[in-house]
Protein backbone atom coordinates (compact mmCIF):
# COMPACT_ATOMS: atom_id res chain seq x y z
CA UNK A 1 0.00 0.00 0.00
CA UNK A 2 1.44 3.16 -0.96
CA UNK A 3 1.79 6.19 1.86
CA UNK A 4 1.26 8.95 -0.53
CA UNK A 5 0.16 10.06 -4.01
CA UNK A 6 3.59 10.11 -5.34
CA UNK A 7 4.19 6.80 -4.35
CA UNK A 8 0.87 5.82 -5.89
CA UNK A 9 1.68 7.05 -8.67
CA UNK A 10 5.17 5.10 -8.96
CA UNK A 11 3.70 1.88 -8.88
CA UNK A 12 1.19 2.84 -11.39
CA UNK A 13 -1.62 2.86 -8.92
CA UNK A 14 -2.98 6.20 -10.58
CA UNK A 15 -6.60 5.85 -9.19
CA UNK A 16 -5.25 5.96 -5.57
CA UNK A 17 -6.81 7.98 -2.96
CA UNK A 18 -5.04 8.78 -0.06
CA UNK A 19 -6.98 7.47 3.74
CA UNK A 20 -8.39 11.04 5.18
CA UNK A 21 -6.20 12.86 8.10
CA UNK A 22 -7.49 14.53 10.49
CA UNK A 23 -6.71 18.32 9.93
CA UNK A 24 -5.49 18.35 13.85
CA UNK A 25 -2.77 15.53 13.11
CA UNK A 26 -0.53 18.18 11.13
CA UNK A 27 -0.04 21.41 10.87
CA UNK A 28 -1.30 24.89 9.34
CA UNK A 29 1.67 27.37 7.87
CA UNK A 30 1.76 30.78 7.59
CA UNK A 31 4.13 30.87 4.55
CA UNK A 32 2.41 32.75 2.01
CA UNK A 33 1.31 31.52 -1.07
CA UNK A 34 3.47 31.27 -3.71
CA UNK A 35 6.97 31.43 -1.58
CA UNK A 36 9.72 28.85 -1.32
CA UNK A 37 8.87 28.40 2.06
CA UNK A 38 5.56 27.14 0.71
CA UNK A 39 6.49 24.90 -1.66
CA UNK A 40 8.61 22.73 1.31
CA UNK A 41 5.50 22.88 3.19
CA UNK A 42 3.99 21.19 0.36
CA UNK A 43 6.72 19.30 -0.46
CA UNK A 44 6.67 17.96 2.94
CA UNK A 45 3.57 16.76 3.14
CA UNK A 46 3.56 15.25 -0.08
CA UNK A 47 6.19 12.93 1.04
CA UNK A 48 4.59 12.24 4.48
CA UNK A 49 1.55 11.41 2.84
CA UNK A 50 -0.38 14.03 4.33
CA UNK A 51 -2.90 16.09 2.71
CA UNK A 52 -1.93 19.43 0.62
CA UNK A 53 -3.61 21.76 1.57
CA UNK A 54 -4.49 22.66 5.72
CA UNK A 55 -7.63 24.88 6.66
CA UNK A 56 -5.44 26.99 8.51
CA UNK A 57 -3.35 27.64 5.80
CA UNK A 58 -2.31 30.79 4.80
CA UNK A 59 -4.65 31.78 2.04
CA UNK A 60 -3.22 35.17 0.57
CA UNK A 61 -0.35 37.94 0.95
CA UNK A 62 -2.86 40.14 3.01
CA UNK A 63 -3.99 37.77 5.46
CA UNK A 64 -2.12 38.57 8.57
CA UNK A 65 0.16 35.63 10.16
CA UNK A 66 -1.82 33.75 12.70
CA UNK A 67 0.74 34.12 14.79
CA UNK A 68 3.69 36.38 14.60
CA UNK A 69 7.16 35.75 15.41
CA UNK A 70 6.58 32.07 15.61
CA UNK A 71 7.91 30.07 12.74
CA UNK A 72 5.34 26.82 11.83
CA UNK A 73 6.63 23.76 12.93
CA UNK A 74 7.96 21.57 10.08
CA UNK A 75 6.16 18.51 8.59
CA UNK A 76 8.61 15.76 8.12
Amino acid sequence: MPKSILEAIKMGWWDFEPPDVDHENYDGTDAMPGTKEKVEVLAARLREGLPLWHPDDRRDIESPARRPGQTPRRVG
